[in-house]
């Protein structure tokens, strides 16, 4: 089994949140050790992007890049696209698993996978959840201990909102407004 890590310059659009962005090689080099993992593939950006960013080939899988997140977040789809596709053709595997939590993501990189030819299985894996609720994420490392606190009540507002939808009794309008009440209530401002 081999994992790759990579803090990838291509998807952050500022310089100053790739420089803030979590790393913690060490760290995750332990806890894949005890997983019995056989290869960790770590490289430098220099390694990926000998020429720069700027001037790098990219891989760019039209509409889902743009829509959702990719709206508020321009190039970081197209740099995802892209290093899973360099990272696919340097370790060449059968089967390559991407976390749910990234619903997006794993939407665009199946695509990718298809569009491209890829003789490659995409297994989505399960969101991993805190006990109270919040998905694990490098990036939770950013929240406040307030905003620790809070975050987990946007979790329960979105089931909330699921289960809604399938009970059909609400319209659409309804759920978001509630949503939106909801979210105020506990402190997540829409």
């Amino acid at each position: 089994m081999v994992v790759s890590i990579f803090v990838n310059p291509m998807q952050f659009d500022r310089a100053d949140d790739l420089a803030r962005y979590p790393r913690t090689l060490q760290e995750d080099c332990e806890k894949l050790k005890k997983r019995h993992v056989d290869i960790v593939f770590s490289p430098a950006p220099a390694d990926i992007y000998p020429q720069g960013t700027d001037e790098a080939t990219f891989v760019d899988v039209p509409g889902i890049s743009t829509m959702l997140e990719g709206a508020s977040r321009p190039g970081h789809f197209r740099g995802v696209s892209t290093i899973v596709s360099k990272l696919f053709n340097l370790v060449q595997p059968d089967i390559a698993c991407f976390g749910e939590k990234d619903f997006q993501q794993l939407a665009l990189i199946r695509k990718m996978v298809a569009d491209m030819g890829y003789d490659i299985e995409i297994v989505g894996v399960p969101i991993v959840r805190a006990k109270d609720g919040l998905a694990l994420s490098s990036r939770n490392g950013y929240l406040t201990a307030d905003q620790r606190k809070i975050a987990p009540g946007l979790s329960k507002v979105m089931n909330t909102m699921a289960e809604q939808l399938l009970a059909k009794e609400l319209t659409a309008e309804e759920i978001v407004a509630l949503a939106e009440q909801a979210l105020n209530d506990k402190g997540l401002s829409c």
